[in-house]
């Protein structure tokens, strides 16, 4: 059985690669920011982007990893690593042909479009023919991340997580070298400047599936295309696994994709400001979130196989506690410091103060739902490793629709400076619902989830963060005096030393459970 020590062991592991991840791509949106700006290029990108995005959640690392890696597991543990082997291969080589002709139609379709586009109006559509450029750009990269989020799913059942965890790592080098080398070349039109960008991703993109399938080599599952074992009854079982999450996972994307037309409808500039402001967020969540998940499905995949429910309630339990430890603190401080976070991160160039302050709003409202977002991510692997997709379908089903109906109503009744804020408040309102219906699905499904035990240590954090972020207001006007990054490390350093404080005193067991992770790792 897989400990607690050893879950956090392994989520440190993930936890320290995607970190690095993330601070490269705090410097990439920080050079982007300057070199793009937050206007209709960025609106372009962020719109044209969330297609091959869309496509990497539908098949890659969301709903495929989640149907393949507890049938993988079973496999693995169960049976032998031929027969693992086996499924791998077949899984991955229908993935990417289906992914290849999907590929192939879209490109059709849109060089029909632009064949045409004269007798569709819209040669006076700035923004909509720069996204079709880009769109036809990005394509391509569905197939690249996809089976390399697949290389992540086979590496990460068989424990090894650093590989799967450097390899976003390799998106955000190449981005930066291309912003870099845009930044040399000054020249270039803004629309110019963003058709590099789709290019490196491109490349960034057929990179990280060689790397993975390379490990996958090392590892000794073989990356090479197969046409045998199609229908065999695992294959199938991950197939059917598959419709099932794809489809709660398409209906949150097209949800996501109403998201982006209706902050076009709201603002020229609202997709972009959001598109900033989630990046934001995804440092706490993929560090914290994101890591947890990525070992929590595995981990009760092997444990569920093994019949062990109260080993998966003791995993899940530790790993709450423990990621709320750093998300409610963080939620906190981002939520009192999202102006000076901002400015420092993203002002300058063509990014100003005027979008400084409405990514500031964004910000803000975003980091109150961190800790529902971390939460959701450690939660849904418990239905997943069950091969139980129709739960989190369920639930996934109704966020959309309450999500799709608040968006409306923000973008149809709040003043054009505050509709994306409130496209963010229904994103974070969304997630607290879907938080309280997946606890009380796993209850019905399992009994008792071991949250309960739980309840103590997050009211201490929720009150050491509390304390924190009154130490943080008290002292802005103070450390206003000084320079915009020193002010802000500052304020950080001062938030970060009254939370440890009170941790020291309050919540010594928390504390006790994180130095003996790390220390075994």
């Amino acid at each position: 059985m897989k400990s607690p020590a050893g879950i956090l062991k392994n989520t440190f592991t993930v936890g320290a690669f995607t970190a690095l991840s993330r601070v490269l791509g705090l410097v990439r949106e920080m050079l982007q920011s300057r070199m793009i700006g937050a206007g209709i290029e960025q609106s372009a990108f962020t719109l044209a982007f969330a297609i091959p995005n869309m496509a990497r959640k539908l098949f890659g690392e969301g709903a495929l990893t989640a149907a393949f890696v507890p049938v993988f597991k079973g496999e693995a543990e169960g049976a032998s690593l031929e027969k693992a082997t086996r499924l791998a291969r077949a899984v991955m080589t229908m993935v990417l042909l289906m992914l290849g002709a999907i590929v192939l139609l879209s490109m059709g379709a849109l060089e029909i479009v632009v064949k045409f586009r004269d007798e569709l109006g819209l040669n006076d559509m700035q923004r909509l023919k720069l996204t079709i450029r880009l769109v036809k750009t990005l394509l391509p990269y569905m197939i690249f991340i996809c089976g390399a989020a697949f290389g992540m799913g086979v590496l990460n059942s068989l424990g090894r997580f650093k590989a799967s965890s450097f390899m976003p790592c390799l998106l955000n080098i190449c981005w930066i070298g291309i912003l870099l080398w845009i930044s040399f070349h000054p020249g270039l039109r803004l629309d110019q400047r963003i058709h590099r960008v789709a290019m490196a991703i491109l490349f960034a993109g057929a990179l990280q599936m060689a790397f993975l399938f390379w490990r996958m080599h090392v590892a000794g599952i073989s990356p090479i295309p197969s046409f045998k074992g199609w229908s065999d009854p695992k294959t199938l079982l991950v197939w059917k696994n598959l419709g099932i999450a794809a489809f709660g996972a398409g209906a949150i994307q097209i949800n996501y994709m109403l998201d982006q037309v209706l902050a076009q409808i709201a603002a020229p500039w609202a997709a972009g400001v959001i598109g900033y402001a989630e990046r934001l967020m995804d440092l706490p969540i993929g560090v914290i979130g994101v890591a947890f998940g990525t070992v929590l499905l595995p981990t009760f995949a092997g444990l569920f196989a093994r019949r062990d429910v109260e080993g998966a309630r003791d995993a899940l339990c530790s790993s709450v506690v423990s990621m709320m430890f750093v998300m409610i603190p963080a939620a906190f401080g981002m939520c009192v410091l999202a102006g000076p976070i901002t400015k420092v991160i993203y002002e300058g160039g063509s990014f100003d103060a005027a979008a400084t302050l409405r990514v500031s709003r964004a910000v803000a409202v975003y980091a109150i739902g961190l800790g529902f977002f971390g939460f959701q991510k450690s939660m849904v692997p418990w239905f997943q490793a069950q091969n139980d997709m129709k739960t989190p379908l369920k639930v996934s089903l109704a966020t959309v629709a309450l999500n799709a109906t608040l968006n409306i109503l923000a973008v149809a009744a709040l003043p054009e400076e505050f509709r994306h804020v409130g496209l963010a408040g229904s994103t974070v309102f969304c997630a607290l619902a879907g938080c309280m219906m997946l606890v009380r699905k796993a209850r019905k499904k399992n009994g008792s989830t071991g949250l309960r035990r739980a309840i103590k240590p997050l009211f201490k954090m929720v009150a050491a963060s509390c304390a924190m972020a009154a130490a943080i207001a008290a002292a802005r006007p103070l450390a206003a005096n000084f320079g915009s990054l020193v002010s802000l490390a500052a304020l950080i350093a001062l938030g970060g030393a009254v939370y440890f404080s009170f941790a020291a005193v309050a919540m010594r067991q928390e504390l006790r459970g994180l130095k003996l992770a790390k220390g075994r790792k």
